[in-house]
């Protein structure tokens, strides 16, 4: 985008999350979507069952109102920085006394802290049917029909080259499947799941909730004792896992779901509401002085840190799982998924044995440079001679106090430890390879 917001808050902080701004929209379909659409399995058709007139591609179109999420007048009312995301209003920082996106950023990883992050944006769907998890390893390629009841993972959505065409958290949630996908490609995901069902010979139903459900992110050390104040009695968060979801109240409300995950690289917890809640939600939980609201600004900091991906740009359909350092998603060597593969594309990522295909680039991280190193810039080998790759994200890290960056270079020069340099401004500086995540993830393990 060039918007004044988020330039602002790059000149404040004195880095800048491009990759955020280049995502005001999510890419044109021609599938209907509904309040609370769902897409039927029927003599071997999928069958679209409308209840609005919102379409997936009016919500591309250039001249479509902005959605508001259900948080839309709190944010404001504390200060929000609104800018336009994914067809979204969403703030990028908040003008408050702990705003701003470098403030945000560091009190997400301060002790006894959490950040509140409305990230109501991203796709949430149900999936029905007896066959929803054959047709989901279809899609993606992690195993599903090995999720026990409320355990969740990480996968990717493939296509017939085996490209990514999304990353997302899936979780058994018992009766059906629940899946969240990325905001900007939500409508595209829907399509390719609407035409892979079209091929698909069971019974399996897709439900998408639209703007009936909100979604909130809570991140960092202080978030467990934060939810836990809005948790039924007897709610033991000590005993939740990492990746792991369950349905419950939430400050006494039905209807909800919390799942402990997230982005940036800290514990923490996703909580679906009905919008009609949402609010109530979010101001009980901003009312505990531990929890900070939190923009867009700080949640790419934070998860770039983290090392971890933004699809769109550090991921596309170009870019295979073995490429991104994400072969983890289909399990170890002797796994299901890597024996038997059957997602679109397996051929092109995993030989016959379930070995991994070779490939001619690998994502790395990249630090040592004296300026941040923004998307697009060009990486060269130790002479700076030949060009070896691009850098895919990068910014200026808050807690490390120097510039950071993620990209993809030559196979052979992904070595942690490997000298580069990178073309900044029309000139070469050194910077190096290194291991990521570039700060120490504190993801939630379960006390043994």
């Amino acid at each position: 985008f060039k918007d004044p917001p988020w330039q602002k808050a790059c000149r404040i902080c004195h880095f800048s999350t491009p990759s955020l701004l280049q995502r005001q929209r999510p890419s044109t379909t021609m599938l209907k979507s509904t309040a609370a659409t769902v897409l039927l399995r029927r003599g071997g058709r999928g069958i679209v069952k409308p209840s609005s007139s919102r379409s997936f591609a009016a919500a591309a179109s250039s001249d479509e109102p902005l959605v508001k999420t259900a948080l839309y007048s709190l944010h404001k009312e504390i200060g929000g920085d609104m800018v336009p995301f994914a067809g979204y209003e969403l703030p990028v920082l908040y003008k408050s006394e702990n705003g701003g996106v470098m403030k945000e950023h560091l009190w997400c990883r301060s002790e006894g802290k959490a950040s509140l992050f409305d990230v109501s944006h991203m796709g949430q769907i149900r999936w029905h049917g007896k066959d929803r998890a054959a047709f989901l390893e279809k899609v993606v390629v992690g195993d599903i029909a090995g999720l026990s009841d409320g355990s969740g993972c990480l996968s990717l959505v493939t296509n017939e080259n085996g490209g990514i065409i999304d990353d997302t958290v899936i979780t058994n949630a018992g009766d059906h499947v629940y899946m969240v996908v990325n905001g900007a490609t939500k409508f595209g995901d829907m399509k390719h799941f609407n035409e892979q069902m079209d091929k698909f010979d069971g019974d399996v139903t897709m439900e998408y909730l639209e703007d009936s459900m909100q979604l909130l992110a809570i991140q960092g050390p202080g978030a467990a004792e934060a939810v836990a104040k809005i948790l039924p009695n007897g709610f033991d968060l000590t005993k939740m896992a990492f990746m792991t979801g369950v349905d419950t109240t939430l400050d006494g409300i039905d209807g909800c779901r919390i799942t402990r995950c997230g982005y940036t690289g800290e514990d923490g917890f996703e909580i679906a509401m009905p919008a009609d809640n949402a609010v109530s939600i979010a101001s009980k939980l901003l009312s505990d002085p531990a929890v900070n609201a939190t923009g867009l600004g700080a949640r790419d900091s934070l998860r770039l840190e983290a090392g971890l991906c933004l699809y769109g740009h550090d991921l596309n359909e170009t870019i295979n799982p073995v490429e991104a350092t994400l072969a983890w998603t289909m399990g170890g060597p002797k796994s299901r998924r890597r024996k038997e593969g059957g997602f679109l594309g397996a051929e092109h990522i995993l030989k016959p044995d379930g070995k991994l295909q070779k490939v001619a680039k690998k994502r790395v991280g990249i630090m040592g440079m004296k300026a941040p190193a923004r998307e697009g810039a060009e990486i060269y080998d130790s002479s700076g001679e030949t060009k070896i790759g691009d850098v895919t994200s990068g910014t200026f890290s808050p807690c490390l106090k120097a510039p950071i960056a993620m990209g993809y270079v030559e196979t052979p020069l992904a070595k942690v430890g490997t000298e580069i340099n990178i073309k900044i401004r029309g000139k070469m500086q050194k910077a190096e390879i290194t291991k990521m995540p570039f700060v120490e993830s504190h993801y939630y393990r379960v006390p043994e």
